[in-house]
C-alpha cells in the first residue's frame, strides 16, 4: 500500500483497495453502495472488514478511529461484548417467528421505564417507518392533515417527508415564510402540500400556524442534529408543548439521533419538555435494526381500536430485540457520566486545534454527540445559519482527518461511543492538530 507522510512525519493513509471494491461492485450495486448518504465523501466510499470498540478496520488494512459510530447508533463502540453474546445466543434459538417473544416484552417495559413520553409503544425496523406511523396516528386522532416540519431536521427518506432537510439557501425561500424543497428528484410535488415548513427555534411561528387549526402534528428533532447540533432556544420546546396543548395538536419528538445520545431519557429526559409522541432508532439496540414508536397510550390505542394500520414482518425480530435488551441494560449513569468527560474534552481540543491554526470554527453541541462548523463566528441557532457555514472547507479538513486515521461525517457530526477512551481522545486530538496546521498550510 502506497503511503505519503505528513509534515508532522505521520504516515497519511491511502484507500485504494476500498475504491477498486466499491468500483468493481458498482456492476451489481447502484454506486456501489446501499444508501445515497455513504456517497459524497472523499476520497469515495469505503469497505470495511470489522470493528471493535471505537476502530474500524478496512480493506486497505487501516485502523480508523470511527467517528461516524454507525451514523450515530454505536452508543457502545463495535462488537461490545454483551450485545454479541445475546445476539449469537438468541441466533441459535431462532430468527423469526411471526408471533411474539418474551424478549420483545422485557425490552418494552424497560423502555416504558425509562422514557418520560412512553405509556404504550410499537416496535419498527426504521426510523423512516416509526415517523410513518407518527404522522398517521396523528391524522387519526386529530381528523386533521397538515404536519408542521422545520428546516434542517430528517425524518426519513419517503416522499411525504423529505423535504427541506437540506436545502439550498437560494431556493428555500425567505427565512420567515420557508418554502418546501424536494430532497430528492422524482417526489410529488402534491406529497409537500400537507406539510408546514418553519424555522426551528422560531415559537411565534409556530404559533401563528397552529392557530390556524388545521395542523394534526408538530414534528421535530427535540435538538436539531441532523444538521448541526443545535440546543432548543430557552422555552421554546416548553412553548411548543403548550401551543400543542391549546390547539389539540399531536406534538412528536424525532429522537432517531437524540435518543440514548442525550442521555438514557433521550432529548425529552435532558429538556424536560414531554411529547404526546416519540420516535427511537439507532442507538436503541447499538445499530442492530430496532425502531419504536413511543407515546400516549391512548394514541398507539388506535393502533388497536382506531383502524391505524401499522405492520412489518421484521418488527419486534427477536435477535434483533436480544440486542435491543442488552444494550439498554449497558446504558448506566457510570457510563454516561466516563464517556461524556471524553466528548467534551474532545470537543475542548478540536477547538483548541483548530483555533491554534487561524481557523474560524464553531465546536457545539452534547457531550456525545457535536458539531463542527467553518466559517461560523457564533454558534448556529437555525439550519440558515448552518448553511451559511464554509461546508467544503469543513469537508476537507475531514478528509485530511481520515488520512491521518480519523474517519468523520463530511457534514459536521461527531458521534462518541462509550468505548472512545482518553488514549483514544488524545490520539484524535493530535491528529486534529495535525489536519488543522495541514489545512491553515493550503
Amino acid at each position: 500500500m502506497a503511503s505519503t507522510v505528513s509534515a508532522a512525519g505521520a504516515r497519511l493513509l491511502h484507500f485504494d483497495a476500498s475504491q477498486r471494491m466499491i468500483s468493481e461492485g458498482a456492476a451489481f450495486v447502484a454506486g456501489g453502495v446501499n444508501s445515497n448518504f455513504r456517497l459524497g465523501m472523499a476520497p469515495g466510499p469505503l469497505v470495511f472488514e470489522r470493528g471493535e470498540g471505537p476502530w474500524l478496520h478496512d480493506v486497505d488494512g487501516n485502523r480508523l478511529i470511527d467517528y461516524y459510530c454507525g451514523m450515530g447508533a454505536t452508543i457502545l463502540g463495535h462488537t461490545p461484548a454483551p450485545v454479541a453474546r445475546a445476539v449469537a445466543d438468541q441466533a441459535r434459538m431462532g430468527c423469526i417467528f411471526a408471533g411474539q417473544t418474551r424478549l420483545e416484552f422485557e425490552v418494552a417495559q424497560l423502555l416504558c421505564s425509562r422514557i418520560p413520553a412512553a405509556q404504550r409503544l410499537r416496535f419498527a425496523s426504521s426510523g423512516s417507518e416509526v415517523a410513518q406511523a407518527a404522522m398517521r396516528l396523528a391524522r387519526v386522532a386529530t381528523g386533521r392533515r397538515n404536519v408542521i416540519k422545520f428546516e434542517g431536521h430528517y425524518h426519513g427518506w419517503l416522499d411525504n417527508i423529505l423535504w427541506s432537510t437540506a436545502p439550498a439557501l437560494n431556493a428555500a425561500g425567505p427565512a420567515d415564510a420557508p418554502v418546501p424543497v424536494a430532497g430528492s428528484t422524482g417526489q410529488d410535488p402534491s406529497d409537500a402540500a400537507g406539510l408546514a415548513i418553519l424555522g426551528w427555534n422560531d415559537l411565534a411561528a409556530v404559533e401563528a400556524r397552529l392557530a390556524r387549526g388545521d395542523i394534526a402534528a408538530v414534528l421535530m428533532e427535540p435538538a436539531m442534529c441532523n444538521q448541526g447540533a443545535i440546543a432548543p432556544a430557552p422555552g421554546f420546546l416548553e412553548g411548543v408543548r403548550a401551543a400543542c396543548d391549546r390547539h389539540g395538536t399531536v406534538l412528536v419528538f424525532d429522537e432517531v439521533i437524540t435518543g440514548f445520545r442525550l442521555g438514557p431519557a433521550g432529548g425529552q429526559g435532558l429538556f424536560g419538555v414531554t411529547p404526546d409522541l416519540a420516535l427511537f432508532a439507532k442507538a436503541l439496540a447499538n445499530g442492530y435494526p430496532v425502531a419504536a414508536i413511543m407515546g400516549r397510550a391512548d394514541l398507539l390505542d388506535l393502533f388497536v381500536r382506531g383502524g391505524a394500520v401499522h405492520g412489518g414482518t421484521f418488527n419486534a425480530q427477536p435477535v434483533t430485540m436480544a440486542a435491543a435488551l442488552a444494550t439498554q441494560r449497558e446504558l448506566t449513569p457510570e457510563a454516561y457520566a466516563t464517556a461524556g468527560v471524553q466528548g467534551m474534552r474532545l470537543q475542548e481540543g478540536i477547538r483548541a486545534a483548530l483555533s491554534d491554526a487561524g481557523i474560524v470554527a464553531q465546536v457545539v453541541g452534547f457531550p456525545l454527540m457535536f458539531h463542527v462548523a467553518f466559517g461560523l463566528d457564533r454558534p448556529a441557532r437555525t439550519y440558515r445559519d448552518i448553511a451559511a457555514g464554509d461546508r467544503a472547507g469543513y469537508a476537507r479538513f475531514a478528509h485530511l482527518l481520515l488520512q491521518r486515521g480519523v474517519r468523520v461525517l463530511e457534514r459536521g457530526a461527531w458521534f462518541v461511543s462509550f468505548a472512545h477512551d482518553a488514549a483514544v481522545i488524545d490520539a484524535t486530538i493530535d491528529a486534529a492538530r495535525d489536519a488543522a496546521r495541514a489545512w491553515a498550510s493550503g
